[in-house]
């Protein structure tokens, strides 16, 4: 008699830990498994530990059918205070155009002194090169053909000097500004024109000869 009440005592504990064992599970594992049982007018199925009865099969059940309640407002929390991402914009690549400039400075005859065209020109030039990423500007000094070839060297470098100076008082960098002379040796005008003597006829046709030439090229940011 007292085995078989011992016995019955056993089985007792074994189901009692059988049933919580049973209800941790279907706690854990309740994430995971799928399809909720449900009544007559729909409400899911609780057992005798208020935890929802799942089928195994159909699609997970939605937070909305109450059984995940406090899921959803862990969630909802989470989400009411982790931060706001911060998303930034990628910044659009900048982008360069090449281009060049030149201008030509014309001087009176036998003169090395700026014209108001002259500087109305450099001003131009100046102006267009702003915001240039260049290596260097180059001006080149020429004269005409009437006087000597060493008076025509030396008038060719005065005037590519004068527009040097004139070109740094504007703000461009004096090692930015490669000069060089050439004097009568290179002509605008050809050898069979201006063929007049030292008159104000061939002065006047010789004009093109007296000259400084300035160019640059580079890039340049395009806004």
């Amino acid at each position: 008699m007292r085995n078989a009440f011992a016995s019955r005592h056993a089985a007792l504990a074994v189901a009692l830990a059988l049933g919580v064992f049973s209800a941790a599970a279907i706690a854990e594992d309740a994430q995971d498994q799928r399809g909720l049982v449900t009544d007559l007018n729909g409400a899911p199925v609780r057992s005798g530990f208020g935890l929802c009865v799942h089928s195994g099969f159909g699609p997970r059940p939605a937070y909305s059918q109450g059984c995940y309640a406090d899921a959803a407002a862990a969630g909802a929390n989470s989400a009411a205070t982790d931060p706001a991402p911060v998303i930034v914009a990628a910044a659009p690549l900048p982008f360069y155009e090449r281009v060049a400039f030149d201008a030509n400075i014309l001087f009176d005859s036998d003169k090395s002194a700026l014209r108001p065209a002259g500087r109305d020109k450099l001003d131009k030039f100046v102006s267009e090169i702003h915001g240039l990423e260049s290596r260097s500007v180059i001006a080149i000094g020429y004269a005409d053909r009437m006087g000597t070839e060493s008076a025509n060297q030396t008038l060719s470098q005065e005037r590519v000097d004068t527009v040097k100076a004139y070109l740094v008082s504007k703000g461009i960098a004096s090692e930015r500004v490669r000069t060089s002379a050439r004097g009568e040796t290179r002509p605008t005008t050809s050898a069979g024109e201006c063929k007049d003597a030292n008159n104000p006829k061939n002065i006047a046709c010789m004009q093109p000869d007296r000259h400084v030439f300035i160019e640059v090229s580079g890039n340049r940011l395009v806004k």
